[in-house]
């Protein structure tokens, strides 16, 4: 079996080498992500970096790797639709040294931690892919419904586009101010983005007025846990790839007996989640 990087906490590749300073968000981007649950726009990576992503995940997505037991998920296809296709999987951090060093870059790691208040730690990174034409939707949802084995809610999640991201290849949308919604049931991820409604109450109907995140490749958008986001199709002649990386504010603690990511150690009820999966990315 192939080596697990998670054993290293500090980069492998000089990929994202580069100095911290510069990677600072404005009071106003603070300001903003607080009001409205977002930020969008924010430069990440420049093309050599892209490049050497789309390589790795190019070697990712090739059909050995669903036997890969270092991957916490993955799913060639957890598209609900027929005809359509959503590559999506979890742990290639610890696969892929392009990704596992994606965690550790000031670009990313700044921002984080000025949007979080604090030291930010790992939680867990997800890999999508939309093909041309025939790309699949991401279900509305809000991230902290698939994590409540995790108390309190303080963390953020980072999506950064390895294409640009268009209405017409199945960009992200944000439903402002959505993340000062109680928390709503959990659903399939790949689901009728319909199914949203059923479980929504008439003034969150009346609030629900999506915003379509669209970025150029190598910018990412930042949501707050509780942000309502979904994804329609892609029905352009162009892939939609990306790479999301989920972080907590450090002092996060485990609210479960059971183990927190698929084949793991679990971290007792009560317990600070930390340790070897989940590295400490800030001072």
């Amino acid at each position: 079996m192939e080596k697990d990087l998670s054993i290293y906490h500090a980069p492998l590749t000089g990929t994202f080498s580069g100095p911290a300073a510069g990677h600072s968000l404005t009071a106003g981007q603070v300001e903003f992500f607080h009001e409205f649950g977002y930020l969008k726009g924010v430069k990440i990576l420049d093309d050599p970096q892209i490049e050497a992503l789309r390589d790795a995940l190019t070697g990712l997505m090739k059909p050995g790797q669903s036997e890969n037991p270092l991957f916490y998920e993955y799913h060639h296809n957890e598209s609900a639709e027929p005809g359509k296709a959503l590559f999506h999987a979890l742990g290639a951090w610890r696969v892929s040294p392009a990704f596992h060093d994606l965690l550790f870059h000031p670009a990313f790691t700044g921002p984080a931690s000025q949007l979080l208040g604090g030291p930010v730690r790992f939680w867990h990174d997800q890999l999508f892919v939309k093909p041309a034409r025939d790309g699949g939707v991401v279900a509305w949802h809000q991230d902290y419904s698939y994590w409540t084995r995790t108390r309190p809610v303080a963390h953020l999640t980072c999506w950064i586009g390895l294409d640009d991201s268009t209405r017409e290849n199945g960009c992200v949308h944000y439903v402002p101010g959505s993340h000062r919604w109680d928390l709503l049931p959990g659903g399939d991820l790949a689901n009728n983005m319909e199914s949203v409604f059923d479980v929504l109450s008439e003034e969150q109907k009346h609030q629900f007025a999506p915003v379509a995140i669209e970025l150029k490749k190598g910018e990412a958008s930042f949501h707050h846990p509780m942000m309502l986001h979904g994804s329609y199709e892609n029905t352009s002649a162009y892939p939609r790839r990306a790479c999301v990386i989920n972080v907590f504010r450090d002092g996060v603690i485990s609210d479960s007996d059971e183990p927190l990511l698929e084949g793991i150690p679990p971290i007792s009820r009560g317990e600070k989640i930390e340790g070897r999966f989940f590295p400490l990315l800030t001072p």
